[in-house]
């Protein structure tokens, strides 16, 4: 199976169904269909040949899921960009997997002019309304002028995507997922219940997220249809909800906790909707227990995983989140393995621990991915034997359920991105007045985690933690910035290897907590 063949199901036995919804834009998979396979004719006219990447940097778009599905249908690889890295961020991936391609929407034409100039031979494609920029090929017009071509019909082991990730060494990483993980782990998700044929799915989460585009692949699938707002507001995705009869939507945490507060949530039609599927971030029990109360009708199912299991690896399913599930304390766990996954706690030297033991979780299925981009030593110590080694602290239960407690990885959470310590802790230590600096997660009640620096001043320098947390914002993304720091004249606590105590530095911030994490 390859990425596409949920299109050409859909083609076959439900042409003129539904398949998209964007703003005033309506059309069925027919009509999806003739764009695909034009628009991965124009792909290839721009001179991409098989194996060749194409990237995107746009928000939510009925475009942006043509283009996931043209990339297949070419033959090439669609390399989606985080719409919230800064420019070096991206010209630092764009760089390292080497496009010749790069779609754009308005929001996003002066980075790509950018990226261009930057980057010799990059041809822009503008994918919005509106007129199109000098000196950048339009989306329309490629698509109009192109004639239809045949499915490539790539192999499952053809590279479908890479997925960029933080590093641990402050460089981001290609998750590199062949059509056979993606298509797998869509499986899996239908197996398991979610996005059924009736559903009606919400594109509220990014869709450069492979959560969102996981989601997709599924709903392409079983043959539900799609409705897409540009980003999440909590009024754009109750507005879509009432207007569209949405069904099924993923969201993060944080986003539930923003849209059952909003003070107008009430006066919204939202009866259509009946599963929410979170992840990216464990939640809280208050924000669970007053999202099931604003919406007692919809059904909660939590999703497990990371960018390079395609992405899910567990499953909470709605029974465990109430009656005799939530008396037993099983609405924290992260669920447990999903079809075609096997989960294992082992310890440091990748023993098998014994249930209620901590360890770091593995995962073994043909959702883990190939590897990451042109990193074969990282790739080595990541995936051993076959098994993805995820970097989280966990135990498992005698029944099965897996509880993420820890992260073995020096990596946070907020929001529902993933922040390592080390992309942040570089941009900090360029700081002309920084003489050494710790990045760590701390609580916090609406993100989960927020970023923390605990920084030494060199000697005779001066710095104000509202300067470091600006300084950052010029180097990397915003949600990746400190929101807290703490100015320190004691040196920080290291190891006698020479390593910073970051565990000493997060004690006082999560001390009387079940876990260590949010």
């Amino acid at each position: 199976m390859n990425i596409t063949h949920g299109l050409r199901r859909a083609l076959q036995i439900n042409p003129n169904g539904l398949a998209i919804v964007c703003g005033e834009r309506r059309r069925n998979w027919r009509e999806v269909g003739d764009r695909v396979s034009r628009l991965a004719s124009a792909i290839r006219g721009l001179g991409a040949g098989d194996g060749d990447r194409v990237a995107i940097l746009s928000l939510n778009s009925d475009r942006y899921l043509e283009l996931y599905l043209a990339a297949g249908w070419a033959g090439t690889v669609i390399v989606p960009l985080n719409i919230r890295w800064s420019l070096p961020e991206n010209e630092d991936a764009m760089r390292d997997c080497r496009p010749g391609i790069l779609f754009v929407d308005k929001g996003f034409a002066e980075v790509g002019a950018a990226l261009a100039k930057a980057i010799p031979g990059l041809k822009l494609v503008y994918a919005d309304d509106g007129d199109t920029p000098a000196g950048i090929e339009s989306y329309e017009t490629l698509i109009a002028r192109s004639r239809p071509m045949a499915d490539a019909m790539r192999g499952s082991g053809d590279l479908a995507g890479i997925f960029y990730t933080g590093g641990t060494t402050g460089r981001s990483k290609g998750v590199m997922l062949s059509h056979g993980n993606l298509m797998v782990n869509a499986l899996n998700a239908l197996g398991e219940g979610l996005f059924p044929g009736s559903a009606i799915y919400l594109h509220a989460a990014p869709m450069f997220h492979l959560a969102n585009g996981a989601a997709m692949y599924s709903v392409l699938l079983s043959g539900g249809s799609n409705v897409v707002i540009r980003g999440f507001t909590p009024e754009g995705v109750a507005g879509a909800i009432q207007e569209e009869r949405v069904t099924d939507v993923l969201l993060v945490p944080t986003m539930i906790q923003m849209f059952v507060d909003h003070p107008a949530l009430a006066s919204y039609d939202l009866s259509s909707l009946k599963n929410i599927i979170y992840g990216a971030s464990p939640i809280s029990d208050a924000v669970l227990s007053r999202a099931m109360k604003a919406l007692p009708n919809v059904q909660f199912t939590q999703a497990y995983g990371m960018t390079e299991l395609s992405p899910i690896a567990t499953l909470l399913h709605w029974k465990e989140h109430i009656g005799e599930g939530r008396a037993r304390g099983r609405h924290r766990a992260a669920g447990r393995a999903t079809l075609g996954c096997e989960v294992k706690i082992v310890d440091g030297d990748d023993k098998v621990v014994s249930h209620g033991t901590v360890g770091e979780i593995a995962v073994r299925g043909d959702n883990v991915m190939i590897g990451y981009w042109e990193r074969s030593e990282e790739t080595a110590r990541a995936v051993i034997d076959g098994w993805m080694h995820t970097g989280d602290g966990g135990y498992m239960d005698e029944d099965g359920f897996v509880y993420v407690v820890d992260r073995v990885k020096d990596m946070i959470i907020s929001g529902g991105e993933n922040v390592y310590s080390a992309e942040v802790e570089n941009a900090l230590a360029q700081h002309p007045a920084v003489a050494q600096c710790a990045v760590i997660g701390i609580p916090s009640e609406r993100w989960g985690e927020q970023v923390h620096a605990v920084v030494v001043v060199k000697s005779g320098a001066s710095a104000t933690p509202d300067e470091l947390m600006e300084f950052c914002k010029t180097l990397v993304a915003g949600y990746k910035c400190p929101r807290s720091v703490d100015i320190t004249a004691a040196p920080l606590p290291l190891s006698g290897a020479g390593k910073v105590l970051k565990r000493e530095l997060r004690k006082p911030f999560w001390n009387n907590r079940e876990r260590d994490v949010s």
